[in-house]
């Protein structure tokens, strides 16, 4: 302990940068992950901050680390894991000696040789933020695992950009746990950390400016994956508090949208219509009813930026009568094969749609005019070498956070 100590309490004048790590029991990954960052930051001023909270000996681990590290180590152990990861990071941020802060993971998924080239891309000048992003120009996301971990992330994503079209603007991995922050830009005080998610809970929270550097997504080191059940549950509660507002009204109007569906095609079933064309009837009047709601309501504060009224009510049309041209086949599969009430078909059906017209709607129809290319939208004169399925995957502007992140 007492060399642990002396790192802890030295001062270190004209330190300008502080790696901060969160850790739970991540003791395999400490030795390896001091040499790696003091390597990358060879030469700089830097120290290395571990906020800890372990039941493992990870703090111990820290401390016997400290005493032959090449830069300064110190580690705050936490008894009350109060706001999970993100927690973490905000006292870390509030104890760091250099205003400039990397945040980082501790199970090494996250390359600390990466850290150079972010402190580079703050140095233009342009940016608060740096993010480590897989979905940049020699990003890669090998390290996420499964397939269906990989989904559950993406769709993540892409729902969290839907709710913050404006302010994740400029990012391909707003939930991402590597990036690089300038204190002085944040109100420790207004932050709400909850969870894995603290980069977002920063973009959400403040008007920043983000930048993003290509990262290799590494493979697990040692250590288990922190994602649970509980976990997204976490992720979803603390969604719905940053900003419950946009998908809300959204979510109103097509409730509103559902019940006019349903009382129409009750209405034209009761006079003797076949329910599959009560229910096309009620689906076209119900789409351009909730277009114009969705125009004044909603999306009003993104009319300027986006395209033209005819082109977002084109682009709004054409999905909602092919995702009924989806959907409307399996309600009659439902009514035939499982024998339920036709009105209750269409319910559900109208339910799982939902989710599908908000992420197409905030992050396609009503997406700034220059952020149209990186959405996918292809000018022109621009060649059309380009893929299919790139130009979806950009259309959402898809990325994965990593599994432990969930």
């Amino acid at each position: 302990m007492p060399s642990f100590q002396r790192v802890r309490k030295g001062t270190h004048v004209g330190i300008a940068v502080t790696v901060i790590v969160p850790t739970f029991n991540e003791r395999g990954n400490v030795a390896e992950l001091v040499e790696r960052t003091a390597a990358a930051l060879a030469g700089r001023d830097a120290e290395i901050l571990f906020v800890d909270d372990s039941a493992d000996d990870t703090a111990a681990e820290v401390e016997r680390v400290a005493v032959g590290a090449t830069l300064p180590v110190r580690a705050i152990h936490r008894t009350a894991n109060t706001g999970g990861l993100g927690g973490a990071v905000v006292v870390g941020l509030a104890a760091a000696q250099g205003d400039i802060c990397v945040v980082m993971d501790g199970d090494l998924q996250h390359p600390p040789e990466l850290i150079p080239a972010m402190l580079d891309r703050f140095a233009q000048g342009d940016a608060d933020v740096v993010a480590a992003s897989r979905y940049v120009g020699g990003g890669d996301s090998a390290g996420l695992g499964t397939t269906l971990r990989f989904g559950v992330s993406r769709g993540s994503t892409w729902l969290t950009k839907a709710m913050f079209p404006r302010r994740l603007a400029g990012a391909t991995d707003p939930m991402t746990g590597f990036f690089l922050v300038d204190r002085t830009r944040l109100d420790l005080a207004a932050l709400r950390p909850q969870g894995f998610k603290i980069l977002l809970e920063i973009l959400a929270r403040t008007d920043i400016r983000i930048a993003e550097v290509p990262m290799e997504f590494s493979e697990r080191r040692s250590g288990t994956s922190k994602a649970s059940l509980r976990q997204g549950a976490t992720f979803i509660a603390h969604l719905a508090r940053l900003r419950f507002g946009k998908m809300s009204l959204f979510a109103l109007i097509g409730a509103i949208g559902a019940l006019a569906n349903l009382g129409i095609m009750w209405l034209l079933t009761t006079a003797g219509m076949p329910y599959v064309w009560a229910a096309i009837i009620g689906a076209e009047v119900t789409i351009i009813g909730n277009f114009l709601l969705q125009e004044r309501f909603v999306f009003g504060d993104m009319r300027r930026d986006a395209r033209g009224v005819w082109a977002r009510f084109a682009a709004s049309f054409t999905f909602n009568n092919v995702e009924a041209a989806l959907r409307i086949p399996i309600m009659v599969l439902m009514v035939e094969s499982w024998h339920i009430s036709s009105v209750l078909a269409t319910a559900i059906s109208l339910v799982v749609a939902f989710f599908a017209r908000f992420l197409f709607h905030s992050l396609f129809v009503y997406a700034p005019r220059g952020d149209r290319r990186r959405a996918g939208v292809r000018d022109a004169a621009e060649p059309k070498a380009d893929t299919t399925a790139g130009r979806i995957i950009r259309a959402i502007d898809a990325e994965a956070m990593r599994p432990g992140e969930l």
